[in-house]
């Protein structure tokens, strides 16, 4: 309860001096709008005064406006009264901004970090379709593992992970993506956004590592090692993807996303691949390969993973289960070397010590039982149908403004622009008429990066595809 100092009991200003506490802890926010007070008894009780005293101070607060009372509810602080012109930041509070990392400076409000509300036509990226899961097998193996945990004595874990779920996880890889390991290679992150952030802090020297990335490219990856105080030099990418003649000569870390590059959705070529293990090898550079999407693919064999391919013990494997199953379960991983791997533990205890036992003994026992092959496969079948529907109305209703990069994989494609096009104005004219569109200059670096649409197809029907298209060419002949 909030303290109250109150003049000596008798005194006839105890309940002036009252509500001049209470006022004051309104108008600073300690109180804040919408909050029950106590009830008069309760708080003359606790305060060792008359209730005629609290009822005093509350009615007179209500008469100010600063409290309503509701009839057998009781008394609650008002809401906010509409602010004025935001006070300037003090001098001092200015000063003290500076010491913040420069990377973490103002980019964003909570609030930005949400996905935003789904609109008629979503074609967001990054968003699994959830209808399909098995969640009734989620359900029964969720209960079965808090079960377990309820008979184990409570305490910390290791850092790398549940040794089922690295276990599992290495299993996956290795079939589904031929990826050389084993449950020792695995370190079970919260989500690739973790793995991004340790890695960066296992790898960079402030001002001195150069890490290389695609641009454009996936801005958390970026983010996460400029932070850590890498100098970030931005590559181009085509259509067979990372343009690897073109990466800096100190180039000591290279990002790349080759199963499904993001945002493009070029896959990297079979000789563009040897060729980056090729500098690597050179100049003793290692590389992240983030397998974005790499689980769906829709045409040919899947070309072999760098992590495969390697031969020198430089690569660093990042995969997710985002995709495959839902974002909010927060589980990645790094299928990391072994020479780095003591490293990689000690930053992840350092981080969080270990992620949520429960989610991961479930996670384990789901792989295990095969529920997410399964899964993986039927959702393949549908995205591949969005795919097709969503290439053939691009081409049919589109393909003036549009060219679709080439690409076989992932639950997005990528359109590059041809001809003088605001696409900014198209996607708020699209946005206006319940049509969510992204553009792939909002993740590029540089300024020669040629624009164009993305269309992710995890949220959205196969038979909703041709009217959202309508729309977004109504968009086009109005911009």
């Amino acid at each position: 309860m909030l303290a109250i100092v109150l003049p000596a009991r008798g005194s006839r200003t105890l309940a002036h001096a009252l509500h001049g506490q209470l006022l004051a802890a309104i108008r600073s926010g300690r109180l804040a709008p919408g909050l029950r007070l106590p009830a008069t008894r309760a708080l003359a009780r606790h305060l060792g005064v008359s209730r005629n005293s609290v009822i005093a101070a509350y009615e007179r607060l209500a008469v100010e406006g600063h409290v309503s009372a509701r009839t057998g509810s009781g008394h609650y602080v008002a809401d906010a009264p509409a602010r004025g012109p935001a006070r300037a930041t003090p001098a001092p509070a200015r000063a003290r901004e500076r010491s913040l990392n420069p990377h973490y400076r103002g980019l964003a409000t909570p609030g930005d970090m949400v996905d935003p509300p789904r609109t008629r036509f979503d074609f967001r990226l990054g968003v699994p379709d959830t209808a399909a899961l098995p969640f009734d097998a989620w359900r029964r193996l969720s209960a079965r593992a808090l079960r377990s945990l309820a008979r184990r004595e409570p305490g910390y874990a290791g850092p790398a992970g549940q040794p089922a779920l690295r276990a599992a996880i290495a299993a996956h890889a290795s079939l589904t993506r031929a990826v050389a390991c084993t449950a020792d290679d695995v370190l079970v992150t919260a989500g690739a956004q973790q793995a991004f952030d340790l890695l960066a802090r296992v790898l960079v020297t402030p001002g001195r590592t150069i890490v290389a990335v695609e641009d454009p490219g996936y801005p958390p990856a970026r983010a996460a090692f400029a932070a850590a105080g890498a100098v970030i030099v931005p590559v181009p990418v085509d259509d067979e993807g990372l343009c690897v003649d073109r990466l800096p000569r100190d180039a000591q870390v290279v990002c790349v996303t080759p199963s499904h590059q993001f945002p493009l959705g070029c896959v990297l070529s079979a000789a563009r691949r040897r060729a980056l293990l090729a500098f690597a090898r050179r100049r003793g550079a290692v590389v992240v390969e983030d397998d974005y999407d790499g689980e769906f693919r829709f045409e040919n064999r899947p070309l072999d993973a760098l992590q495969t391919l390697d031969d020198e013990a430089c690569v660093f494997y990042v995969g997710t289960f985002s995709k495959s199953l839902f974002p909010a379960l927060r589980l990645g991983f790094v299928i990391a070397p072994a020479w780095a791997r003591a490293a990689l533990m000690l930053a992840r205890q350092r981080a969080d010590w270990h992620g949520n036992l429960h989610a991961q003994d479930t996670l384990a026992a789901f792989i295990a039982e095969g529920h997410l092959a399964r899964h993986v496969r039927r959702m393949r079948a549908t995205y591949g149908e969005r795919r097709r529907a969503l290439l053939e109305a691009v081409t049919r209703d589109l393909g003036r403004w549009l060219a679709p990069v080439p690409g076989c994989a992932g639950l997005h494609i990528g359109t590059r622009v041809a001809g003088d096009v605001d696409l900014a104005r198209v996607a708020d004219r699209a946005r206006i008429a319940g049509v969510n569109v992204d553009r792939i200059g909002r993740y590029a670096i540089g300024g020669d990066v040629a624009d164009g649409l993305l269309f992710g197809y995890g949220a959205i029907e196969a038979g909703a595809i041709p009217h959202a298209l309508a729309a977004l060419k109504r968009a086009f002949t109005q911009a």
